[in-house]
């Protein structure tokens, strides 16, 4: 149903939350998956789950804050399965948590790494064999941080500003060439970044009830929906799932 049968795909922090589930739901849609992160061994347990039931799925240790980690990732794609089809970038940290005053450099820099550089290291790896054959989709885990300030969070806020703004620039780029480009805001999700969120104490969003946490499959669930025909509409934006009228189109509310 989704279209996407025999494409290939790399998700990048593919080793838990997000990133694990949308490597699930494209696999279970028929896509070959090259799952990406840190930390290796989870990618390939994961991508070993996806091959004991049906699926096709790679793992390789991947740091996206690396320009060259990340084009052995989308390398790795090409070379076991023929193609690229879909880069999801999704990787992201939301520490340092604190006043800006009171944050270390370095680990400031180092989510900006991560979050912003990270998501042009994949543009900048993905696009050139997207554009030649005229077609793929890039989509980029995005947040409402973004958008709206909150005390503690500069790090994060920034980067995924930059990368929000990053997505729009790479569709004036190259969207008139094939490529779908585009963001997903997923709102609180239920992962283990809202643990460290929690525990942090600071402004509103670590003060919300796990229950308000949308699960990981959701947001999952929506890229592969943007994936596939129906996100066409979409391109070049930033599609929020806390509108109901996309959890109604992904399918994920009646």
């Amino acid at each position: 149903m989704s279209g996407l049968h025999g494409q290939a795909a790399v998700v990048t922090g593919a080793s838990r939350g997000i990133g694990a589930q949308t490597a699930r739901a494209l696999a279970a849609a028929g896509v070959s998956v090259v799952l990406a992160a840190r930390d290796g061994a989870a990618c390939e347990a994961i991508a070993a789950e996806i091959r004991a039931g049906g699926g096709t799925a790679r793992a390789i240790a991947c740091d996206v804050a690396r320009a060259a980690d990340v084009a052995a990732a989308v390398a790795l794609s090409r070379e076991v399965f023929g193609r690229l089809d879909i880069l999801i970038n999704n990787a992201g940290v939301i520490a340092p948590i604190g006043l800006i005053s009171k944050t270390d450099p370095e680990a400031w820099s180092a989510a900006i790494d991560v979050n912003l550089k990270g998501v042009y290291h994949g543009v900048r790896a993905a696009l050139p064999h997207m554009t030649a054959q005229r077609s793929g989709v890039i989509l980029t885990i995005s947040s409402g941080a973004a958008h709206n300030p909150l005390e503690g969070w500069s790090a994060y806020c920034a980067g995924k500003a930059g990368a929000a703004m990053l997505t729009r620039v790479a569709h004036l780029e190259a969207g008139a060439r094939g490529v779908r480009i585009l963001g997903l805001s997923p709102g609180t999700v239920a992962t283990d970044m809202q643990v460290a969120i929690k525990a942090s104490g600071m402004n509103p969003v670590s003060q919300l009830d796990w229950s308000a946490h949308i699960p990981a499959d959701w947001p999952a669930r929506a890229v592969v929906w943007l994936c596939g025909p129906g996100g066409a509409d979409y391109a070049g934006q930033e599609v929020s799932l806390r509108d109901e009228a996309v959890r109604r189109r992904v399918g994920l509310i009646e």
